[in-house]
């Protein structure tokens, strides 16, 4: 079977969305795309085990990292690759060919991994924890680089009305895989660091698979961009865009409310724990993340392309929702003992930031052109590092009233994603 037959049996093709690319991008459609979904799963497969809400809790726990430590997991992961987006724009639009970009920050993942394998291998403790830390820093700022660029190259290679679908098919290939490590986890059981430090190297090789992969991507060389001559820096044109860009700053708005599906997991992770059986209990939650992308990366893929509005105002309707049955629950007597109710809790909310998740990154890259949607990406991103860690904070702090307080406070929020995402412009095929 060719490359294109593959992907015509793969990706819907909407009327007239080729018509989005330059002449000579579209004979090399099939080929790139097949790449993106394979690149794409091969990274999303590595993220499940670099994963700051489940699988790195519980290796600091094997490892007897202090509490203090584990509380910094998610900032570093979640802000350190998006704070930095906005001041690599300049950089990132000195290339005419931007792939090199997202393998460079491929190789600083896979190397960043494979140190904390070797970590968790060789140390225990505060050293341990400081230097997982620090490895997850770099991680963290090589997958910025990632971000910008693969935004770039999947609007330059795919047109609209298939780039929800090369993301989605990608998120169900790396479900594929997490099912198989949850089960795999679930199977072995018990309090060993082993199985980690296995998982750790084979996430290294994973990044290392995907970079040689997204190297073939056939991409249109452009011009670049040419420098800046009104002598402002990269945060006051940061600040201008928002202030200026209406359509845009009410997206950052959205995309911010719509942390309830991405905050509000660890803590029914942590509700669970007091439950757990050593790697066993992660093993259910690494297959419920796995599960929701199965399950959900095609359809939402597909949805996404027809209307990425519409889906992210249902993702934060849903997860609010989830949440609030799931404190209604915990007020039943003796619920809080009932093991199979915190993975279930997950795996809708795992499900649901799936396809919030293939939403936003549809909706960035559909609402703007050429090096407008790099400066979209960066400083959306900048954006939501800063207001990751202020919302982070605000839920850490209610967090210490009880954990159901937190997800309160998280439901609201996404509530108001509802209502803030109907302002937003269509700009999806539909």
């Amino acid at each position: 079977m060719t490359a294109a037959n593959l992907y015509e049996r793969l990706v819907r093709f909407p009327e007239g969305s080729r018509a989005t690319l330059p002449e000579q991008a579209v004979r090399d459609i099939p080929a790139n795309g097949l790449r993106q979904i394979a690149a794409q799963a091969l990274q999303s497969t590595g993220d499940q085990v670099v994963n700051a809400k489940t699988v790195l809790p519980w290796l600091f726990a094997a490892l007897g990292v202090p509490a203090a430590l584990v509380g910094l997991l998610v900032p570093i992961r979640e802000s350190g690759s998006m704070l930095p987006q906005a001041a690599m724009v300049p950089w990132v639009r000195r290339h005419r060919v931007r792939k090199w970009l997202w393998v460079a920050g491929s190789s600083g993942q896979a190397l960043a991994t494979a140190a904390m394998a070797v970590t968790a291998a060789t140390a225990t403790g505060v050293a341990a924890g400081v230097a997982v830390l620090v490895a997850l820093a770099v991680f963290s700022l090589s997958r910025a680089l990632n971000s910008l660029a693969s935004k770039d190259v999947l609007g330059r290679t795919i047109p609209k009305g298939q780039r929800g679908q090369i993301t989605g098919l990608a998120t169900v290939l790396s479900g594929v895989v997490a099912i198989t490590v949850g089960v795999g986890i679930r199977l072995l059981g018990g309090d060993d660091v082993g199985p980690l430090v296995v998982l750790l190297g084979a996430a290294a090789l994973a990044w290392v698979a995907a970079l040689v992969v997204y190297a073939g991507i056939r991409e249109p060389a452009e011009e670049p961009s040419p420098a800046r001559g009104d002598g402002a820096g990269w945060a006051a044109r940061s600040v201008a865009l928002l202030r200026d860009d209406a359509a845009f700053r009410r997206f950052v708005m959205v995309r911010t409310l719509l942390l309830v599906s991405a905050l509000s997991p660890p803590f029914v992770v942590a509700l669970a724990a007091e439950h757990g059986s050593g790697l066993g209990g992660l093993g259910a939650f690494v297959i419920a993340s796995g599960v929701a992308s199965l399950v959900g990366g095609r359809i939402f893929g597909r949805w996404a392309d027809r209307s990425s509005r519409r889906l992210m105002i249902v993702g934060a309707g849903t997860a609010s929702a989830v949440i609030l049955l799931f404190l209604g629950l915990l007020l039943v007597p003796g619920a809080r003992g009932w093991t199979l109710l915190y993975p279930a809790v997950y795996l809708l909310l795992a499900l649901t930031h799936t396809g919030v998740r293939v939403a936003r990154k549809t909706y960035v890259v559909d609402m703007a052109q050429g090096d407008r949607r790099t400066e979209y990406v960066a400083v959306a991103n900048t954006a939501m590092g800063v207001l990751l860690l202020v919302a982070g904070a605000l839920s850490s702090a209610l967090a210490l009233l009880g954990a159901e307080v937190a997800l309160v406070f998280l439901a609201l929020l996404g509530l108001g994603g509802v209502l803030a995402g109907r302002t937003l412009p269509e700009v999806s095929v539909h």
